[in-house]
């Protein structure tokens, strides 16, 4: 890239001519943007200064007007922040103010204007894991209906929805789109693929465990890897088989709704979701009304494979883990693997990827800045069966709420698809490393890029990537029931409850939560319906999701050389 990604909103302003006097919107700042920043594109230059000319005469309207939008601080963001808002602003006259803030600081804000009706953002960053709050409470603008109506004006006709690969998971039942995806990343499997290859060490793990060090299918695998790897030295630093987090914290909440209890094999059989049981335990009727979450009401949150789900993590926290990451959170312990001391990691963010490719990441890259590890798809548990979801995928998506003036709305929509556009989105994900668009994964310079970024990019393109997905419509209010999650979890983590206490604690208190839902009224036909309390052993005898314990936990272990991974993704 011929800039800096991290290059400061000042700097780049200057460039553009920003701060030489009152913003302008004329195509000479389009230009200068173009020349600047823009080296590889899915358009060609004639097609983006076209799509630069629509954003110029769209904004007429807006020019002058101060505009702010917020999401949660990851690498993508901070190229919109730093490099896309300063560029927008000089190009088109509105003045915008990316803010950028923690994950939970989002959701908290995007809750208050819910709840105070004020306009605290003209539009938001946030997961699509909230589409089921956004379908049901219908303050989100539907983008559909936006597109076609008051919104028409400034929808870009070069927006190209066809070519966004997260459309499925920001729309609703109905087949409305709320969402506008903005970035995208999966939770996968990450390993020293240096150490797994290395001839000493695959030969003291077959001696030991009688099968071949590779990339593990199920639990019982990885349990072993990480047994195999923890307390021994290679290469002067002690090693372990684990990493994780455990602080009780917001972030610790997502580590586990972020599809955690399907990967152990809890809730039905589904894409993007289970139904009618999905990764968070909460059961929905024929209707999409949820009806329960404890599995008395045929919920799973409490069910066996939920219990075995929280005490593996814990118990790996415990014995393959380095010591300080009890107490680490999400964004403390992302980087960790890149200090060259971790053989593996079950859930590790492929938003971390950009981190792991650059000077901090030495121990871990080669000398020629290929990877020393690659990522693969995350092993499932014992109770896991084909056609379950396997992982998460965080869709980071733009919501217009109806709170919000049409005006500010349209100059926001605006910033929005200029920051997502086939302009600048190949240079955008080269930036932040988290795939929004077909053309991008497709774009040659992801081709010749690929060996150094670990089996991104070949997961990308994979069909396999559709199995992994975002929290779905069963959620009927996210703000309200995340935060269930972190809190109990952390009791189960602390030692202060046993898993199946927790678990039993957090559906409960989901249930309350719906059951004031339903009282109340405020979702109409879609909100909870709960269901009548009945025995569990009701309900464990039905097909599917809930499920009784197993017998046997701990099935035969199974690995895969990476190699034929790969194969099987192409």
């Amino acid at each position: 890239m011929k800039r800096s990604v991290m290059k400061s909103s000042t700097a780049l302003a200057v460039t553009l001519g920003l701060l030489a006097g009152p913003a302008f919107a004329d195509m000479e700042a389009a230009k200068k943007f173009l020349d600047e920043e823009i080296e590889r594109s899915a358009l060609s230059r004639e097609e983006q200064e076209a799509e630069m000319q629509f954003f110029i005469d769209a904004a007429e309207p807006f020019k002058g007007m101060d505009i702010k939008v917020v999401s949660e601080t990851i690498t993508t963001h901070e190229y919109e922040a730093n490099v896309l808002a300063p560029a927008f602003s000089a190009i088109t006259g509105i003045n915008i103010t990316h803010d950028l803030i923690g994950e939970g600081d989002v959701v908290e804000k995007l809750q208050t204007q819910m709840q105070s009706g004020e306009n605290i953002y003209d539009a938001y960053i946030n997961d699509s894991d909230l589409i089921g709050t956004h379908w049901r409470y219908k303050q989100a603008r539907s983008l559909t209906d936006w597109m076609a109506n008051e919104g028409k004006d400034v929808t870009n006709p070069g927006l190209d929805l066809d070519d966004y690969i997260g459309l499925d998971f920001t729309t609703s039942p109905d087949g409305e789109l709320y969402q506008l995806p903005d970035q995208q990343f999966a939770n996968l499997y990450w390993f020293r693929q240096d150490w797994f290859t290395d001839p000493e060490l695959m030969a003291e793990f077959k001696e030991k465990y009688g099968y071949d060090l590779g990339v593990p299918v199920n639990w019982s695998a990885y349990e072993d890897i990480a047994e195999f790897f923890t307390g021994r030295t290679i290469d002067g630093v002690e090693v372990y088989g684990n990493m994780d987090y455990g602080k009780k914290d917001p972030s610790l909440g997502w580590r586990y709704t972020d599809a955690w209890l399907s990967m152990a094999g809890g809730g039905d059989v589904g894409e993007p979701n289970g139904l009618p049981v999905d990764e968070w335990g909460i059961r929905v009727n024929e209707n999409s009304q949820p009806v329960g979450s404890c599995v008395t009401r045929g919920g799973a949150t409490n069910d066996a494979a939920a219990v075995y789900a929280i005490t593996k993590s814990i118990e790996w926290l415990e014995k393959y883990t380095p010591p300080a990451a009890a107490g680490m959170t999400f964004g403390e312990a992302g980087p960790v693997p890149a200090q060259g001391a971790i053989a593996q990691q079950m859930f590790w963010y492929t938003a971390f990827t950009a981190d792991m490719v650059n000077d901090s990441a030495k121990a871990v890259l080669n000398e020629d800045g290929t990877p020393k590890w690659r990522m693969a798809p995350s092993p499932h548990g014992a109770y896991w069966k084909e056609g379950q979801k396997v992982g998460y995928q965080d869709v980071g998506s733009w919501t217009l709420m109806e709170s919000t003036p049409v005006d500010r709305a349209k100059a926001a929509w605006l910033y929005a698809q200029f920051v997502t556009s086939k302009t600048v989105d190949v240079e955008k994900a080269h930036a932040g490393l988290t795939f929004i668009r077909e053309s991008t994964i497709q774009h040659e310079s992801f081709t010749e890029r690929a060996p150094k970024l670990g089996g991104l990019v070949e997961f990308y393109r994979s069909p396999a990537r559709t199995a992994w997905s975002p929290t779905g419509t069963n959620v009927p209010d996210y703000p309200k029931l995340a935060q269930l999650w972190w809190q109990n979890i952390g009791d189960a983590m602390s030692g202060a409850k046993t898993p199946q206490e927790a678990l039993d604690s957090l559906c409960a208190e989901q249930e309350k939560v719906m059951e004031r839902l339903e009282r109340a009224g405020v979702q109409g036909d879609l909100g909870p319906k709960m269901n009548e309390e009945r025995e569990a052993s009701y309900w464990l005898e039905q097909e599917g999701s809930p499920v009784a314990k197993l017998d046997n936990e701990d099935p035969e272990p199974e690995t895969i050389s990476y190699e034929e991974l790969i194969k099987s993704w192409q």
